[in-house]
């Protein structure tokens, strides 16, 4: 194995992409599949800036329109789930190239396994009745055998389901991925910073060959210009190769935290693994079996082809880490690993009982100002009163499976559409008038929380501010959640109403001296 040149940058001169889109027609047009997740979200606005036009496929196109770059008129939304081909084929005709950045992580298994292989063999059709000249895809690194974990093979099977109607692929193989708000990243920052001493697998001494996100998306965008790629298959990894134990030491290091005293024990299965990931960090056990199977495996580069095709500045891991712990340090994450997903809309809330539990309060404030403060609601900043309730009802939702508290926010103060605030998600949005959350907690129900905000009447009147809990529940056990709750809502509701009112009539000088969180 060759290890690629490696080139230490220093972390404050990180060269930083140009925004604006070049004038004049786009050199070619982009079909891109994930724009909504983390490697998609983040490729997409590159790709713009160098010229492309995009056909951007999407499960929830206002997920999609609340990024900024979509905006652009060189984006073009086209709602679809990949199941209809006939939609697949139209969207490709007249496309340089399609890029493939699906993939399930919510659970292993044949089920998953057999519905992803039958996704990307049906793109694969549409791509050749097209005529796309090539796919483009990211997959993932380890050697095919016995112990292959099922997260990984399936990769595989995609790899191959994808070059099986004879369009030309690139598929580069990636082992984990350093960035700000990747899921092995934040895995692997919440372990260290929380535990230290940690219990672990034997899969500690395994060795692997991480990457920086932004080395990623530079082969991602680089293959389309270098026709030797063209075709081929390959790895693409940083400088550094070292085991999984030698990263969580860098990691303490760059935390400036104590070295952590890692104890490997042969005992711990992938499920068990998988739980405990659950319990100490925001991923759920369903997204982290699958990252906890693949860690067994040695996931290292076999050759340095990819580098000396498409040569780079290529971050090491130290680098790497450091980076991404600067932007998230500055509040600059472009994408979270909880953006990606589809979005369940608001319930249907027709029929059967549903309750409601609304409050309304004058705020001497303008809606721009009511607004910015209820919109500062989870993460950090926390909910404004009884926090220790909401800390309390986090780690429940945590033991019996669900997000708990831990996700927090991508931003600490700007929301958009599909936003994750701790264990709610933003499914409704009109700025200075409406938020509207869903809880993803688990729970006997659906629930929605809403603000709304009403314009004073009069010039310097007050804004109105209405917030409403609503809750369909499911059989008996709902019925007795709610009224169980109920009692709380006098503490948790009212007193979160006042603390949006005392924010947002803060005098704007203290509020702009106010430290972020």
């Amino acid at each position: 194995m060759t290890t690629p040149t490696h080139i230490d940058i220093p972390h404050d001169v990180l060269p930083e992409r140009d925004v604006r889109h070049p004038p004049g027609p786009p050199r070619g047009v982009l079909l891109l599949t994930g724009a909504t997740g983390y490697i998609g979200g983040r490729l997409a606005p590159r790709l713009l800036e160098s010229g492309w036009a995009l056909r951007c496929l999407v499960r929830s196109p206002d997920k999609l329109r609340a990024r900024a770059w979509a905006s652009s008129e060189r984006v073009e939304i086209i709602e679809s789930d990949l199941s209809d081909e006939a939609v697949l084929t139209q969207a490709m005709r007249g496309c340089d190239a399609a890029y493939y950045l699906v993939h399930s992580m919510l659970a292993v298994g044949q089920q998953y396994a057999n519905a992803d292989r039958e996704m990307a063999e049906r793109f694969a059709r549409a791509a050749a009745q097209a005529g796309t000249p090539r796919i483009i895809y990211l997959g993932g690194l380890g050697e095919l055998g016995a112990g292959l974990s099922e997260h990984l093979r399936s990769r595989r099977d995609v790899e191959e389901a994808l070059a099986s109607t004879g369009v030309p692929l690139t598929a580069l193989r990636a082992a984990m991925i350093i960035g700000s708000g990747s899921a092995s990243f934040e895995i692997l920052r919440y372990l260290v910073e929380r535990l230290p001493i940690m219990i672990t697998p034997r899969w500690v001494s395994t060795r692997s060959q991480p990457i920086a996100v932004r080395n990623v998306l530079h082969y991602l965008q680089a293959c389309l210009t270098t026709p030797d790629t063209t075709g081929r298959v390959l790895d693409i990894g940083g400088p550094d190769v070292l085991t999984y134990l030698d990263l969580m030491h860098v990691m303490a290091a760059e935390l400036r935290l104590r070295k952590r005293i890692v104890l490997p024990v042969p005992l711990l299965t992938p499920r068990l693994s998988s739980l405990w990931i659950h319990l100490v960090t925001p991923l759920s056990a369903r997204l982290a079996r699958p990252l906890a199977e693949g860690l067994r495996n040695e996931v290292v580069c076999r050759d340095d082809e990819a580098a000396r095709l498409m040569p780079q500045q290529l971050l090491g891991v130290r680098e790497a880490i450091g980076a991404a712990l600067g932007k998230i340090a500055s509040a600059d994450v472009e994408t979270f690993w909880s953006d990606a997903g589809p979005i369940p809309g608001d319930p249907d809330w027709a029929g059967g009982t549903v309750f409601l539990d609304e409050r309304t309060i004058e705020i001497d404030a303008s809606p721009d100002r009511v607004f910015k403060a209820v919109c500062r609601v989870g993460g950090g900043h926390g909910w404004y009163a009884a926090d220790w309730l909401w800390r309390v009802r986090g780690f429940m939702d945590r033991i019996i499976g669900g997000p708990g508290l831990r996700r927090g926010r991508r931003h600490p103060e700007d929301v958009v559409y599909g936003d994750a605030l701790d264990f709610w998600r933003v499914i409704g949005l009109e700025r200075n008038r409406r938020l509207t959350l869903r809880a993803e907690m688990k729970l006997p129900g659906d629930a929605v929380l809403e603000f709304r905000i009403a314009p004073p009447e009069r010039d310097g009147g007050p804004s109105m501010l209405t917030q409403a809990a609503r809750f369909k529940p499911r059989g008996l056990l709902g019925l007795l959640y709610w009224y169980a709750v109920l009692p709380l809502h006098g503490v948790v509701f009212s007193g979160m109403q006042r603390g949006i009112k005392r924010a947002a009539e803060k005098p704007i000088e203290a509020a702009q001296g106010a430290p972020s969180v």
